[in-house]
């Protein structure tokens, strides 16, 4: 038996062999026998293809058989070819002539709008009822891609030579994949077999492949054919030709203001049918440029899809010049129409032919469903978009979860190998490698070889990265992380990163020496002391905790428990972070961190309940006392300077100080989002930003039991929310309010504070802290109001210059108010500007109350919503 299934694997292997050594292959040039490359060669009656490569080289394997091969490059005539294939490849070689564009002259007259329009009117009319026209499709991707590094900053040129990386070795990869989609929105690709070698650092365009054209944005990109397409396009009719008995419009793309995620280019649109044909497109996001070639093709003369895509991204970043290269084509269609939308339509652009729209409007009058256009075949552009959205609605109402907005989903193939060998590569790649790509591969694999071999050969590099190491003598000081069992981990962190300076304690640091076992459920438990010690106080503060994380991942929680002796801002919000005040007491001789020392039991618990919902409670009982400073310490001298008391300044009351007392402290909080929607990647859930707004609730109460001193009640009410609105402008708004309903003993550290800052660098969160505002001065045990309101614009005053949006520069507006008794209207207004060099962003800051001046400022920061750098 055994040899009968030994022959039977040899006779599929010959077979497949055989198959694989017959097809089509050759050259494809232009006019100037210059090579193509790319070029999109598309085999119609089993719809699918490949592209030349760089240098215009193709090759196809196909079983013998009789194919109508087309072949396609954007601005060059199409080739259509009959082949029969027989046993091995036929050569042919092929000089592609530039495409030569007729003008409807009778379209093109003096004082009226130009041709464009009305097309891109039909076009996008349209474009929802492409976008829904099937109901699934298969097909098999094949994509190839590249990158490396084209300049960098002169200082770092040696050592990255010393790297062994030059223009040819960063960053290769190919992958053949199954990629199968289900209306309206789910992808799923299975992915048969993948070679990488190097970090593609966040480039890939999968984003870009399950994107479509059809839809309003590509990538957070305002499509052209979006509904909102005229307030950012304009557009120019540049002649139409003939290609298979469709008539094709060429179409430029112009933006009205340059900038970030915005297009530009050319559109060819098929009259009548009003799909996409092809497209060459730019476009920048936080100034790094992006080109996208699409080339599409009618597949069982149903429906046009893509065939091919091609993307070059270039950028630069701190001084780093990079460029990636990455080309997919997708063959093997199999596509299934939606029956609903298997109606042949033509569309009425009403501000042309406003007769024919008349009487259409007139026989479809009552009309809202799809059914009953089946009746007229005719519809004006406007109604066409209003019933497929009508449609849309309507469907999505009936799914399980219309909150999920796309779901993707990638899987590999059990059987996948990173080290399939050249042969296999052979046979499945649709595109022959260049002799560039060639060296390159080899270098690279003999990069990674090498460095492998060093690995192995380097114990304290594999002791480093597995972290794994055995005791050394260094580890209680330096810090390290050793394996205990199967699921057990200690972990010593280095005092030395958490040394900082501060008026109360002098120089500081603390320990944190913890134990951490992950077990089979996903749980988590980590335990542990931490010793803080005083060197002006020469005091040792030792706490321990217990955390345990629990639950699923969509209900984790969160359990803590908290015991010993430690210090703590006044503020619970931690206003300044330490290193911050230890840069600022020991270069300026200023101090704004302010300290209590407490003796404590804190008990913890943070649950999300479901994506929408998660609270979070807690109760301490703790003995507190005020603290004074004990340093002046400084690096420089500051004549007639000093340093501020631990007890600030509030407005408030006069004694922000405090005798020993005991205080028992319940809150509980809560976060809603009742709209919020979802991608689904790998069946996991992951939260669309801005798509609801978010609620809050919190009640603090001081109890007055067990020998406590303090007795009040806090409420706090919160929205907060993120949308767009206008012509890609970002608006941000946060309101917070408050009420201290019982404030019978309360000391200041039950205050409400608010997230100030006094110091030169903002905080992460642009759109929840203040930027000039004092951190204790307007603390108040009495009823307050937040508001923070931040605009992004895309076009406003120095953004109004191209070249500064095409950095990837915006700017920023914002209004930040408090409201107390006492704050009397502080107000800031502020402006800024946003992800210079695509990191920081610059912000100027004026304050008021009560409508008049008070002070001005400046702020460096964090660029506002980082994320957005790696949303590609």
């Amino acid at each position: 038996m055994r040899y009968f299934y030994s022959l039977s694997l040899l006779l599929l292997v010959s077979f497949t062999a055989l198959a694989q050594n017959s097809g089509i292959k050759g050259k494809v040039l232009g006019e100037n026998n210059e090579p193509l490359p790319f070029a999109t060669i598309f085999i119609r009656n089993i719809n699918t293809g490949t592209t030349s490569n760089v240098e215009g080289d193709y090759e196809v394997r196909l079983a013998p058989g009789k194919y109508d091969v087309v072949f396609q490059y954007i601005g060059y005539e199409s080739n259509v070819h009959f082949f029969e294939v027989t046993t091995g490849f036929e050569t042919y070689n092929l000089t592609l002539k530039p495409r030569i564009f007729l003008l409807k002259e009778v379209e093109v007259r003096s004082g009226k709008e130009d041709p464009a329009y009305t097309i891109m009117r039909k076009a996008i009319g349209k474009a929802s009822f492409h976008a829904n026209q099937l109901d699934a499709y298969d097909a098999k991707v094949y994509m190839k891609g590249s990158g490396r590094l084209l300049d960098s900053p002169f200082f770092l040129r040696n050592k990255i030579a010393e790297e062994g990386i030059d223009s040819t070795t960063a960053f290769t990869s190919e992958s053949v994949s199954e990629l199968h989609y289900q209306r309206p929105n789910t992808y799923s690709q299975k992915v048969v077999a993948v070679f990488s070698q190097g970090d593609d650092n966040g480039t890939g365009p999968g984003e870009f492949l399950t994107a479509s054209f059809y839809e309003p944005k590509v990538v957070d990109a305002i499509s052209p054919l979006s509904p909102k397409a005229f307030a950012y396009y304009r557009f120019t009719y540049d002649g139409y030709f003939r290609e298979g008995g469709y008539v094709i419009n060429k179409i430029l793309v112009t933006p009205r203001s340059k900038g970030d995620d915005i297009f530009e280019g050319t559109i060819y649109i098929v009259d009548d049918l009003w799909s996409i044909h092809s497209l060459d497109l730019t476009m920048y996001k936080l100034g790094i440029k992006f080109n996208i070639e699409q080339v599409y093709n009618p597949i069982e003369d149903k429906a046009w899809l893509p065939v091919s895509h091609k993307f070059v991204i270039n950028g630069s970043f701190f001084g780093f010049d990079f460029q990636y290269n990455y080309l997919a084509t997708l063959s093997e269609y199999k596509i299934t129409l939606n029956p609903d939308l298997d109606i042949p339509v033509t569309v009425i652009d009403e501000k042309i032919d406003k007769e024919a729209a008349a009487e259409v409007k007139q026989k479809t009058k009552g009309q809202e469903t799809l059914e009953k256009l089946a009746q007229n075949k005719e519809v004006t552009r406007k109604d066409l978009r209003k019933l497929v959205k009508e449609y849309e609605k309507e469907e999505m109402e009936d799914l399980e979860f219309p909150e999920i907005v796309s779901n993707i989903s990638i899987k590999r193939d059990s059987t996948t190998s990173y080290n399939n060998d050249s042969t296999f590569w052979t046979s499945m790649r649709p595109v022959p490698l260049t002799a560039y790509e060639i060296r390159g591969y080899t270098k690279i694999d003999s990069l990674d070889k090498a460095e492998e071999a060093e690995y192995k050969s380097d114990t304290t590099k594999k002791g480093k990265n597995r972290r794994d190491r055995k005791v050394r003598l260094g580890d209680p000081i330096f810090g390290s992380s050793y394996k205990l069992g199967k699921k057990g981990r200690l972990n010593i962190e280095s005092p030395l990163q958490t040394i900082g300076f501060n008026t109360v304690e002098g120089f500081n640091f603390f320990y944190d020496i913890n134990y951490s076992r992950r077990f089979e459920n996903g749980n988590k438990l980590q335990f542990g002391p931490v010793l803080r010690y005083s060197f002006a106080r020469e005091k040792l503060l030792p706490k321990g905790y217990v955390d345990f994380q629990y639950g699923e991942s969509g209900t984790r929680g969160s359990a803590r428990l908290e015991a010993g002796s430690y210090v703590q801002q006044l503020s619970a919000l931690e206003p300044i972070h330490p290193y911050i005040n230890t840069a600022y007491a020991l270069l300026l001789k200023e101090s704004y961190l302010k300290l209590y020392e407490k003796d404590f039991v804190r008990l913890e618990n943070e649950k999300r309940y479901n994506d929408k919902f998660s609270a979070k409670g807690s109760v301490e009982y703790a003995q507190r006392r005020s603290l004074a400073n004990n340093s002046d310490y400084t690096f420089f001298k500051h004549p007639g300077k000093e340093y501020t008391a631990n007890n600030p300044l509030n407005a408030n009351t006069e004694i922000t100080g405090f005798f020993e007392h005991q205080a028992l402290i319940f809150n509980i909080s809560g976060e809603y989002k009742p709209w919020l929607k979802y991608r689904m990647k790998n069946g996991s859930k992951e939260e669309i930003r801005k798509s609801t707004p978010t609620f809050t609730l919190e009640y603090r109460k001081g109890m007055p039991w067990a020998e406590s001193d303090v007795n009040y009640d806090l409420l706090d009410v919160g929205v907060k929310h993120s949308f767009e609105w206008g012509i890609r402008s970002k608006l941000d708004v946060r309101v917070n309010a408050g009420k201290f309903l019982n404030d019978k003993a309360i000391y200041f550290p039950d205050f409400k504070h608010f997230p100030g800052n006094q110091t030169l660098f903002a905080t992460l969160d642009p759109v929840e802290n203040f930027r000039l505002l004092d951190y204790y001065y307007y603390s108040t045990n009495d009823e307050y109001i937040t508001a923070f309101v931040h605009n992004q614009w895309r076009k406003l005053v120095v953004t109004q210059l191209a070249f500064v949006r095409m950095m990837g520069i915006k700017e920023n507006m914002f209004i930040n108010y408090l409201g107390t008794p006492n704050s009397n209207n502080y107000t800031e207004v502020g402006y800024g500007l946003d992800y210079i060099m695509r990191v920081f962003r610059l912000e100027a800051i004026a304050a008021f109350e009560d409508g008049q001046y008070k002070n001005f400022g400046v702020r460096i920061g964090i660029a506002t919503n980082l994320e957005d750098l790696f949303d590609f």
